[in-house]
């Protein structure tokens, strides 16, 4: 791309796209429970689309970084009104299957993506492809405001389904709950830490899988198109799998304790082997361990959104989830930082792939710290 940048350089993109992000979750978060799912993600992901369309504008590294800024702002409303969404359409029990299933749709993105982008590049130019990109999703828009409502509302739900729906014992009322609230709670700081550690080797996977492939494995862009479409098809696999797991476990009597957590467990031991993929000669080896871990992570994350619906009342699960995902995007900040010097002065990604093969394990132990039988927060509105 004409723009240019360093090792360095670049991270510092990827830092001011995650600080945005990260930041703006916690308040998006607020606000989309105030607003409510169907116009608060109506209203993030109008921004959003307007913030990836200024792209074509930018003819400087500054201005570029300043259109991520905003993107990054519109994107942040995606995983709490998504998670509020699934609070209000499923009951506890089906919950980490629907959020390991639209979660998958990130991963199907990324597959998806690169190859209509490249195509849009090729034959349009990169402005172009960012024009293209930002206006789907006002078509997304208006398909969000034509089909959803809250299911109490919707004339496609049956009474019967709405009973199964609202099958969990009732939630007492609560009304608006302040930020300093929900940050006493150590439930709330479960997610918190566990997004903190989990989700900046997210950042990684994202932002530098196509770099280890050209320096450790001497891939081109045409020879990424299959290790890619490999890793995020395991995160799209991955995703689900978690999902199911979870859910299973509690059909089959578990108790939701013991079923999101076993989950996480599973999760957590299956990214510790990305420590040997810079390591080995194979490509195939390592292209294998690097989507074990992102599928991994994408059903672990999966879990962790769920257990915020699970510990907290709807009227606080965006805000909790936009809480999660700040503390997430500040452990992507600092992991930026550090791949960029990392790799500037090694050029190595071992020391890398050692902290995502730990990462998750501490997570865990500090969600069993602070959430020990995954008990509700007790909220007063």
């Amino acid at each position: 791309m004409q723009l240019g940048w360093t090792e360095i350089g670049y991270s510092n993109i990827v830092f001011v796209f995650t600080l945005a992000y990260g930041v703006s979750s916690f308040l998006v978060g607020k606000l989309i429970d105030r607003l409510g799912t169907r116009l608060g993600f109506s209203l993030a992901v109008f921004f959003w689309s307007i913030s990836a369309m200024a792209h074509a504008a930018a003819s400087s590294v500054v201005q570029f970084a300043v259109a991520r800024s905003c993107l990054g702002i519109g994107e942040s409303g995606n995983f709490p009104a998504s998670i509020k969404a699934i609070a209000e359409w499923f009951p506890k029990k089906e919950r980490a299957f629907a959020t390991g299933l639209f979660n998958s749709g990130t991963n199907v993105g990324a597959i998806a993506g690169p190859a209509l982008v490249t195509w849009l590049t090729s034959r349009y130019g990169w402005r172009m492809a960012f024009i293209a990109t930002g206006a789907l999703g006002f078509a997304w828009m208006a398909a969000w405001l034509a089909l959803y409502s809250r299911p109490e509302k919707s004339r496609l739900v049956s009474p019967q389904e709405l009973a199964h729906i609202q099958s969990d014992s009732a939630e007492p009322a609560v009304a608006a709950i302040p930020w300093a609230t929900i940050v006493r709670c150590r439930q709330a700081w479960a997610v918190g830490l566990a997004k903190f550690f989990a989700d900046p080797f997210w950042w990684v996977y994202l932002f530098w899988i196509p770099d280890f492939l050209n320096r450790n494995l001497n891939l081109d862009l045409k020879g990424m198109r299959l290790p890619l479409f490999v890793i995020y098809s395991g995160a799209t696999v991955g995703s689900i799998a978690g999902g199911w797991l979870s859910s299973w476990l509690l059909k089959r009597g578990w108790s939701v304790n013991a079923s999101r957590k076993t989950t996480l467990l599973v999760c957590a031991l299956a990214v510790t082997p990305i420590m040997l993929a810079a390591r080995t000669h194979d490509p195939w080896v390592a292209i294998g361990l690097v989507a074990l871990a992102a599928g991994a992570h994408q059903g672990w994350s999966g879990n962790i959104y769920t257990i915020a619906s699970d510990m907290f009342p709807r009227a606080a699960v965006a805000y909790v989830v936009g809480f999660g995902t700040l503390m997430g995007t500040v452990g992507g900040m600092c992991i930026a930082k550090m791949v960029g010097y990392i790799l500037q002065r090694t050029g190595s990604y071992v020391p890398v792939f050692i902290l995502a093969g730990t990462a998750y394990l501490i997570a865990l132990a500090f969600v069993q710290l602070l959430a020990p039988r995954l008990e509700r927060a007790e909220i007063q509105g």
